[in-house]
């Protein structure tokens, strides 16, 4: 997965990868079961806390397989795995009970089974749920990479992608956001980013779920004070960028846009800054030259650039094309100001402006503000209008 779907998170992943391990005397959780296929082979059973993966116990296998780990008991629902050879599986356990196990060694995953356990049946669900989204995603690259598809097909795909699975799996967040697998399910990664990104907004309402349930009935534990620390913080600091989001996601007229400058290459590789535009109203294109709608997208654009230019009227246009070469040829006629990403579809400056669909654009007035957002082009020119 590539930094535009998932920006900004990478360094809070690591820090909230494991999960926590907090012991209570005198109780045991029980793991019991069989493994077939498994006969001499060591078997371990791991506990995922914060600090990291601990290993509680292991036992080598005889022909039927069979086996019995205890694990501490904590006030809230806890995380393990089983591990033989290079495979791993994930169970959950609340309070002292026993888990009954069975799974073959050939193919540990897809054999694992927990009896009459819904808690871990989701778990289960969360885990088919995000193997078959990596799956997805890994054959949309390969095939953007082949060129089978184009960079606007290619974003388009993996953001339905993206919203099919948190479409299902918020529903099982907040149809129990107190159980382990919603816990579970916020932490999932793909490739090591977050799914679920905590500064998103909308991806934040499934950790301000998980957390304010976790609080209300495991308070005090060191994994819910964790978890309701780092929500905490994801909503400090999202406030702070709400200001941006507003620019970003609406059309109000603003003071300061506090955005980042862009610096790109053009097509002679002179770098120009954003910023060099202050004193014009300007127009934030986002673009992909290799693609059906160009052609048209640009005539339109330089009609109303031959328009308004005289009144300070300026385009700077970024180009997400991964042809590079396609790219110079198609913008060395254009009038305007044309340069290109080299992150491509990948380019974190899509993130920051939280651009989903190409082509979108971006009005900002003479002060450097950004004053507009545009998906829809058909109402640009009045809008390039009023801010002239």
């Amino acid at each position: 997965m590539k930094k535009y779907l998932f920006h900004t998170v990478l360094l809070v992943v690591l820090a909230i990868a494991a999960f926590t391990a907090c012991h209570s005397s005198g109780k045991s959780i029980v793991v019991e079961g069989e493994i077939a296929s498994a006969e001499g082979k060591t078997l371990y059973f791991e506990q995922r806390g914060l600090a990291g993966i601990q290993l509680l116990d292991s036992a080598k296998l005889n022909r039927k397989g069979s086996f019995r780990f205890k694990g501490p008991v904590v006030e809230n629902p806890e995380f393990f795995q089983l591990r033989i050879d290079n495979q791993s599986v994930v169970l959950a356990a609340d309070s002292a009970e026993t888990l009954q196990v069975k799974a073959d060694a050939a193919d540990l995953y897809n054999t694992f089974v927990v009896e009459d356990s819904p808690s871990n049946n989701q778990i289960r669900e969360v885990d088919d749920v995000t193997r078959t989204i990596a799956a997805n995603m890994d054959e949309l690259e390969k095939q953007h990479e082949n060129k089978t598809i184009d960079d606007v097909a290619y974003i388009s795909m993996l953001d339905s992608v993206l919203s099919d699975y948190k479409t299902r799996i918020s529903a099982l967040i907040l149809g129990n956001p107190s159980g382990a697998a919603a816990y579970y399910a916020v932490f999932q990664k793909v490739n090591g980013y977050l799914i679920f990104d905590p500064y998103n907004r909308k991806d934040y309402a499934m950790f301000g779920a998980v957390a304010t349930s976790w609080n209300q009935y495991y308070p005090q534990t060191p994994r819910t004070q964790h978890l309701y620390n780092f929500t905490m913080n994801a909503l400090k600091v999202r406030k702070q960028q709400e200001h941006q989001e507003r620019l970003l996601e609406n059309v109000p007229v603003v003071t300061q846009s506090q955005l980042p400058d862009i610096v790109l290459a053009d097509v002679e590789g002179r770098k120009i800054p954003l910023s060099s535009l202050k004193g014009k109203v300007v127009l934030l294109d986002f673009t992909v030259y290799n693609s059906e709608f160009s052609p048209k997208h640009n005539i339109d654009l330089n009609t109303m650039y031959k328009r308004y230019q005289a009144q300070g009227f300026e385009i700077y246009q970024i180009s997400v094309d991964s042809d590079v070469h396609f790219w110079k040829n198609a913008a060395s006629n254009v009038p305007w100001v044309a340069v290109r990403d080299p992150q491509s579809v990948y380019s974190s400056i899509l993130a920051t402006y939280n651009v989903r669909e190409i082509p979108t654009a971006f009005i900002i007035n003479r002060e450097g503000d950004v004053v507009a957002r545009i998906d829809n082009y058909a109402q640009l020119a009045s809008k390039v209008a009023s801010v002239l």
